[in-house]
């Protein structure tokens, strides 16, 4: 994939309207401080057009990024900051779950997850969310640098096992899951291929 152009092209707080798109849109979803724009920022082949924070809970809108006029990454906000009020999280959850139940044009979602711990219970219910919304989550295994190669194929191993098969909505779910760093963009191409196929078929 050869990224041509990009636009931030719709920015969504809580009370915004929804766009309809006909074009592919790829959602990412993840807790907050997981490297979802330094991920986007790396797919876009941007430094920093996606803003990167050193404070968790930056991302606060659903923002849409126009990628080639043909498609559109669109970065959710994220979740799991401590700090954030009981009332401003009900308003993230929200806005999440009026995306996922309410686009049409929805070819995957992505959800982040540091390579480094095992899913929190906030991935895990983000996890079911995005299950029980009727798709069948990608899982982005970031800040793979951290971890020396070797560690790698057992932290996988470690998410896998906490993911897979799980059954609450009625079906069982298998994974893919793509570590991913955001230092070498390991993992950017495998990202690629797969928004390259659901865009083909």
């Amino acid at each position: 994939m050869i990224i041509h152009s990009v636009n931030l092209e719709t920015v969504c707080g809580y009370t915004s309207r929804l766009p309809e798109h006909r074009a592919p849109e790829f959602a990412f979803a993840g807790r907050s401080n997981v490297g979802k724009s330094t991920l986007i920022n790396a797919l876009m082949n941007r430094k920093s057009y996606a803003r990167v924070s050193g404070k968790p809970g930056k991302t606060q809108t659903i923002n849409y990024y126009n990628i080639n006029n043909g498609f559109y990454l669109v970065d959710l906000p994220g979740y799991g900051f401590a700090r954030a009020g009981t009332a401003l999280k009900e308003q993230w959850g929200t806005m999440i779950e009026n995306y996922l139940h309410g686009s049409a044009a929805i070819r995957a979602v992505f959800l982040l997850i540091d390579i480094r711990h095992d899913p929190s219970d906030n991935d895990i219910m983000m996890f079911d969310w995005i299950v029980h919304s009727g798709f069948t989550p990608v899982i982005i295994a970031t800040k793979a640098d951290k971890l020396n190669r070797s560690q790698i194929p057992g932290a996988v191993k470690n998410i896998r096992g906490a993911l897979s098969g799980r059954s609450q909505y009625g079906r069982e779910v298998s994974l893919d899951i793509i570590p991913f760093s955001g230092m070498t963009k390991a993992g950017r191409d495998e990202i690629y291929e797969v928004m390259d196929e659901l865009m083909a078929e």
